[in-house]
């Protein structure tokens, strides 16, 4: 705090998408600068594999930086949104060369935000601060239950938005008085893919991974009749990665439609396109079911109902109807709190100041 004179704590935040790159700065809680740089496909085709962007994305960002005068010396933390690592612990973790090694040559799947904690470390390592990563997608608290699949061979895995499920629990815990570990919730992301999640003494006990369980969203398929996808598999029209594809970009709302913007969509409907608002209230009726499934893992003891993220509220009347189509199925389960947009730049910067203050401690990946 150089002896009093600095009244707070300057942060970076980094937050990678496939096609984006997502900055703010923030001194202590609020948010000071945001901006989000999109890459074109020309630029991002020369990189074989995603890692191989942080260069070009740390240049990107030096360069906004300098654009705005931003002074990078000027930053007491960098941290960046963490990837998809082993399983792990929610939390505020340093960033490691272990972590580092495993995102670059073994990462569990390639996903842009395996280069938010190389560009956040290579960053701090200019300027000799620390660099963090907060709930990255890989945090792990299932049950032992929830871990069996009916296959011995594959075990259900927690692959989800926890960023920023966990930052929903978090804001509604501090609205209501109560301590996280006290409440039982579900907490709902809405975004590219979709995350429902139950919440119980603080740790998230269940949850669908996005990228091939629950719902289906704008752009990924979500759980599928088992035995036909079987059969596409095998039916010689798609290789390996198409079948990826069809399931991670190219499934759901943009299959069905021919786009991933659900603003198209809500248009289509005001326009009385009968397909785009059945298949829009499908959306809404598989993440409806999804939340019934994790009431009954809180046994039907839920104080809340959280829904959270992009698609959790459009500016437009229809935005907020999707998000009734929600509610009149799952509303006899519990109250519903809805907290539109994105928190996770937010939380990421809190998640960093925490340990500056020595609120929490970082955590140590040492898998």
């Amino acid at each position: 705090m150089n002896n009093g004179e600095k009244k707070y704590y300057k942060v970076l935040v980094i937050n990678p998408g496939s096609t984006s790159t997502a900055i703010a700065v923030y001194e202590d809680e609020k948010e000071v600068f945001f901006e989000t740089v999109r890459h074109s496909a020309d630029e991002l085709k020369k990189y074989k594999h995603l890692i191989e962007q942080n260069k070009f994305r740390e240049n990107v960002i030096l360069r906004l930086l300098d654009e705005n005068k931003i002074n990078i010396q000027e930053f007491d933390v960098i941290v960046g949104r963490g990837g998809v690592l082993s399983p792990l612990q929610s939390g505020t973790y340093k960033i490691n060369q272990l972590m580092l090694d495993e995102l670059r040559e073994r990462p569990r799947i390639e996903h842009a935000s395996n280069l938010g904690a190389q560009i956040a470390y290579e960053l701090a390592q200019k300027i000799n601060v620390p660099s963090f990563i907060v709930d990255p997608v890989a945090v792990d608290e299932l049950e032992p239950i929830a871990r069996i699949s009916g296959m011995p061979e594959i075990e259900r895995e927690s692959l989800s938005h926890a960023l920023s499920v966990k930052a929903a629990a978090k804001r509604l815990a501090k609205e209501i008085g109560k301590p996280y570990e006290t409440i039982n919730l579900i907490v709902v992301h809405l975004g590219g893919g979709i995350t429902v999640s139950a919440h119980q003494n603080g740790k998230m006990i269940d949850v669908n991974n996005a990228s091939g369980e629950g719902p289906f969203s704008s752009e990924r398929t979500g759980s599928l009749p088992i035995q036909a996808l079987i059969n596409s598999c095998y039916s010689g029209q798609y290789s390996l990665k198409e079948m990826h594809k069809k399931i991670m970009g190219g499934g759901g709302i943009v299959a069905y439609l021919g786009t991933n913007n659900t603003l198209e969509v809500e248009k289509a409907i005001s326009k009385a396109d009968k397909k785009a608002e059945l298949i829009y209230k499908a959306m809404a009726y598989q993440i409806a079911k999804c939340i019934g499934e994790m009431a009954t893992v809180l046994k039907g003891k839920v104080d809340y109902i959280v829904i959270t993220g992009n698609g959790a509220g459009h500016k437009g009347a229809l935005g907020k109807t999707f998000v009734n189509w929600i509610k009149e199925r799952v509303e006899f389960i519990a109250p519903i709190i809805t907290y539109p947009g994105s928190e996770e730049m937010k939380a990421l910067a809190l998640g960093a100041i925490r340990v500056l203050t020595g609120e929490e401690n970082a955590k140590e990946y040492n898998v």
